[in-house]
């Protein structure tokens, strides 16, 4: 998914500007031209330059043309692709957003290419099971990304905490600790929707649930609610508006006056905070959002991109064989380096060793997760129950009677009415 979890994790790398709806030219003479659309700023202009160069020496009757699209407005552009205008081979797009391409009908069955080359079996789950529709697999994971905890080393080491939590209730008792002598513990704004439903996976709830081809709202759960609570006693540990979510204001501004000890963030978020206070180089730091026990970090929502082929494009056999190379091992490994992304297997987070926060990134997305598979759940974000429902408990309203609410409209949203 696009969303303001791939902000920060870009910020990590500086690219080279690739310009949006532009083109980029293989080099080759191939006698098949395969188009592909990537997203303004997902990779770098070195990584194409050094992959079309490696792809088209090695099949030299292709040549790649990739076009690079913006995420606004890049749903009616892939819908009408989808039908048969102007329809390229490959397109890049959201993890959550394959299940609403899908139901046009237009996308290729790649089941048997994810199971028999590409290692299916393997993949993370945030970006593996929103790709597939009814044990269909029409989205390929290409690169993912989730949340962290950064935290001031400096204030940690102050309050007398040597090393960062691994549990919940460690975590807690730290951000207890931490939040004394005008300092912040845990700068959490209320509306933080991503961080909120991580929680409520932890205590095994959802924030909708399939029953039986019909969507329901999940929040009025018990498991949901306790999600809830846990996110309530967090949030308490420092002064993050309960009606606003982290963009109002920027949580990097606010962590950037070396007065909080920690946000949840993606780990790009850090070159922003030092951006904006020089004096923090050196002294933040990174861990997985932390679990109820010590043996598995906390669930995080995972973004990140899924590749798809149109039924509809000319090349669609090349089209999957450029998506193979992708999607492989060996420039899953440069993508992650280069991007400071996660790749997309678990078995591969070993090539991002050394990068302190995009590793903490990879140790979380082995418990990553994503909304529900709904063509219709681009609707609820846009209106978003969630947000007003976590205000309302944080301002004192009744959990129960305010999640069965949100649960409703929710309810009603996927439902389409």
């Amino acid at each position: 998914m696009k969303n303001r979890v791939l902000i920060g994790a870009i910020a990590l790398v500086s690219t080279l500007a690739l310009g949006g709806c532009g083109y980029l030219p293989g080099a080759g003479g191939g006698d098949r031209t395969v188009t592909i659309w990537l997203m303004k700023d997902s990779v770098s202009a070195d990584f194409l330059d050094r992959f079309t160069a490696s792809y088209e020496e090695e099949h030299p009757s292709v040549e790649l043309e990739f076009k690079i699209q913006s995420w606004s407005g890049i749903g009616p552009k892939v819908t009408a692709a989808l039908k048969g205008e102007d329809t390229p081979d490959v397109i890049e797009v959201g993890n959550t957003q394959v299940a609403q391409y899908a139901e046009s009908g237009g996308l290729r069955d790649l089941t048997l290419e994810s199971m028999r080359d590409l290692g299916s079996e393997d993949w993370l789950p945030g970006l593996a099971d929103p790709g597939s529709i009814e044990g269909i697999q029409y989205g390929i994971p290409w690169y993912a990304a989730n949340r962290v905890v950064i935290y001031n080393k400096e204030l940690f080491e102050k309050a007398g905490i040597k090393t960062p939590p691994k549990t919940r209730d460690e975590w807690i008792e730290d951000s207890r600790l931490l939040n004394q002598d005008g300092n912040q513990g845990m700068y959490l704004a209320g509306q933080n929707w991503y961080v909120l439903a991580g929680f409520i996976w932890d205590e095994g709830g959802n924030l909708a649930d399939d029953k039986g081809g019909e969507w329901e709202g999940g929040l009025a759960t018990p498991a949901a609610l306790r999600g809830m609570d846990f996110y309530k006693e967090l949030q308490s540990y420092g002064n993050g508006p309960k009606d606003a979510d982290e963009e109002k204001p920027p949580q990097t501004d606010v962590f950037a006056k070396g007065d909080v000890a920690q946000i949840i963030s993606v780990p790009g978020s850090a070159k922003l905070i030092e951006q904006k206070n020089p004096e923090l180089k050196g002294k933040l730091g990174y861990f997985p959002i932390p679990g109820k026990t010590a043996k598995h970090p906390g669930s995080v929502f995972t973004g990140g991109s899924d590749l798809i082929v149109p039924d509809k494009a000319d090349q669609r056999s090349a089209g999957i064989d450029v998506i193979k190379a992708l999607a492989g091992e060996k420039w899953q490994a440069d993508l992650a380096r280069t991007m400071s992304y996660v790749p997309n297997k678990p078995s591969l987070a070993h090539v991002i060793e050394g990068q302190e926060g995009t590793a903490a990134m990879a140790q979380g997305a082995r418990r990553g997760r994503a909304t529900p598979n709904s063509p219709q759940w681009a609707a609820v974000e846009a209106t978003n129950p969630i947000k007003p429902y976590m205000t309302a408990v944080l301002q004192g309203g009744d959990p129960q009677e305010e999640a069965k609410a949100a649960s409703e409209r929710i309810t009603a949203e996927l439902a389409g009415s």
